[in-house]
């Protein structure tokens, strides 16, 4: 009697529970903080809830919230022994549009703790720009046209690149 080899499209792909995988790319202290964030709704695959036991597999697309961040990663490698930091970072490849929003939010957030607030919020653009200059930055208005006509919008900018 023959056996029949299965082929290749339908071996189960080898993959690591997603608390151990965050554990080990470095996103948790702690295996238990990670299992706890998923819990709690902060990790996302492929647009839907994760649950710990959930095996993470070579091309899936995550998000993971972690404090105020928000992360959008897709998974490179697999690993579930946590190792140096170099070494995490090669499991994951963060999206170029999840790392400029994390920028921007980081130095809107250090704005506003040094003094600095939106417009529109009854401050002036001379005390934002002077506010926005003393930490680094500098606020730009710009204008814009839009269905409605011409739209100006402030625009914080950091070391100068827009933020």
């Amino acid at each position: 009697m023959t056996q029949a080899t299965p082929h290749a499209a339908t071996l189960p792909q080898p993959g690591v529970r997603i608390d151990v995988w965050l554990w080990a790319a470095r996103f948790f202290k702690t295996r238990s903080l990670a299992k706890q964030a998923i819990e709690h709704g902060k990790v996302e695959v492929a647009g839907q809830r994760a649950k710990a036991s959930r095996q993470v597999h070579v091309g899936d697309a995550l998000v993971v919230m972690r404090g105020e961040e928000r992360f959008e990663l897709d998974v490179r490698g697999l690993s579930d022994k946590r190792g140096p930091a170099q070494v995490a970072q090669a499991l994951y490849a963060e999206s170029d549009a999840s790392r400029e929003r994390r920028t921007a939010e980081r130095a809107m957030r250090a704005a506003e703790r040094a003094g600095y607030r939106a417009p529109g919020s009854g401050l002036g653009l001379a005390i934002a720009r002077m506010l926005a200059r003393r930490n680094g930055g500098d606020v730009l208005l710009r204008r814009r046209e839009d269905r409605a006509g011409t739209v100006a919008e402030l625009v914080f900018a950091v070391d100068g690149g827009d933020v």
